[in-house]
């Protein structure tokens, strides 16, 4: 096994300044749109009494989501030993941490009152799974740095897979603390289950890998640096057990909810007559995040392709982004039931669904989470050495030769 030599990316051409540059003007929109809602207030928003979690919080809980599967190349390499996938655990590890910080970043900002944090950081309310997910969020970035450290620093190395089975711990308990905040809503149809959390993981699986896979081979492509038609025949083997099993997950999902009787109207709702949310959910999330990434994945035409491989990516990210939006607004967008079996209606639009159009500013306000987070990932790869500088089929990491 030859040894595994890391470096940043170079990070000089006119290619990358100019990527950093669109990153940047979409960062700046992002605070612009922040200043002008703190300004202006909800109004500005498309929210009201009904849906109070708009578009940003949708762009804040994907990212959030995609963090923890980002992870899972290194969990796979520290956790279970699997020596090929160890070369890319670096990155693994600082994408998950800097799609976390967009993330977060988004989802602070369209709460407003920033300065409330230390609030809720010391005063604790043990009953509530949103405080759960603040020390869960914190203590994520803790471990995941420590874990970065052992695989940085060659006194540390020994401590490489306890601290890479401790974040992978970690990242399970993240997904689960997020899907959770859904699933303890019993008063809301489209959020009440037990299968929330299970789902939220295997969705983080296939929205991270997404992520990853699309920033490594194009990282390498600008790069011009060379790697194993091995590894990514496994990376997208696995990548399309995930989307495979999102699949199988969401059609649980909704058949436990069919054969619930107080689902039952909601269901009909999103399959049937809800609208955007129908077609996103058959269209965009089923066929375009779910089944056309897999004939791309496992079909034998594409099967010696980047391109195709890129483009199942690309569809997983999109139908995921639909998923989560189908779950967090749609699932405010169908009214509560607060009488059940009874007709409701008042000058409060009870008993009515709810229909939310996102303004410019609510959506910039995501895309700069998107693109802080792009931003940190090209920062942090040209100033860190956390890129192989080969990834040919006999290069796999020995821990005792990695250079720091």
């Amino acid at each position: 096994m030859k040894r595994v030599v890391y470096s940043g990316i170079e990070g000089r051409s006119l290619g990358y300044w100019g990527l950093m540059g669109v990153l940047g003007f979409f960062i700046l929109m992002a605070a612009g749109a922040f200043l002008y809602l703190e300004h202006s207030g909800h109004h500005a928003t498309g929210m009201d009494n009904q849906i109070v979690w708009g578009i940003p919080h949708v762009f804040a809980i994907f990212l959030i989501v995609a963090a923890s599967g980002a992870l899972n190349v290194a969990s796979i390499s520290s956790v279970f030993n699997q020596a090929i996938y160890k070369p890319l655990a670096r990155m693994s590890a600082i994408l998950a941490l800097t799609l976390l910080a967009g993330g977060l970043a988004v989802l602070v900002l369209d709460l407003g009152r920033a300065d409330r944090l230390i609030v809720a950081m010391t005063s604790y309310n043990f009953k509530s799974i949103f405080a759960w997910n603040i020390y869960l969020y914190t203590g994520f970035f803790v471990i995941v740095l420590a874990y970065l450290w052992t695989m940085f620093d060659p006194a540390m190395h020994q401590h490489t897979r306890k601290a890479g089975t401790a974040a992978f711990l970690w990242r399970l308990a993240l997904t689960t603390g997020t899907g959770s905040i859904f699933g303890f809503i019993a008063a809301r149809q489209g959020y009440d289950a037990a299968l929330m959390a299970p789902m939220f993981i295997i969705m983080s699986f296939a929205f991270g890998k997404a992520i990853f896979l699309i920033l490594l081979i194009g990282v390498y492509r600008y790069t011009e640096r060379s790697i194993s038609a091995d590894l990514i025949l496994r990376l997208k083997n696995l990548f399309g057990v995930f989307v495979a099993a999102v699949l199988y997950f969401t059609v649980v999902f909704h058949i436990t909810n069919l054969y619930a009787a107080e689902h039952a109207d909601f269901e009909r709702f999103i399959l049937v007559d809800g609208g955007i949310f129908t077609f996103l959910f058959w269209w965009v999330q089923i066929l375009m995040g779910g089944i056309i990434p897999l004939v791309l994945i496992y079909h034998s035409a594409f099967s010696h392709s980047y391109r195709a491989l890129i483009v199942a990516a690309t569809l997983v990210i999109v139908g995921g982004f639909a998923q989560v939006y189908g779950i967090l607004i749609g699932g405010q967008a169908f009214p509560l039931v607060l009488f059940p079996g009874k007709e409701v209606s008042s000058s409060f639009f009870d008993g009515v669904v709810s229909h939310y159009t996102p303004t410019l500013p609510e959506v910039l306000l995501g895309m700069g989470g998107i693109a802080l987070s792009v931003g940190l990932f090209l920062f942090a790869i040209k100033v860190l050495r956390l890129v192989p500088d080969n990834l040919n089929a006999e290069h796999t990491e020995n821990s005792a030769d990695v250079p720091c």
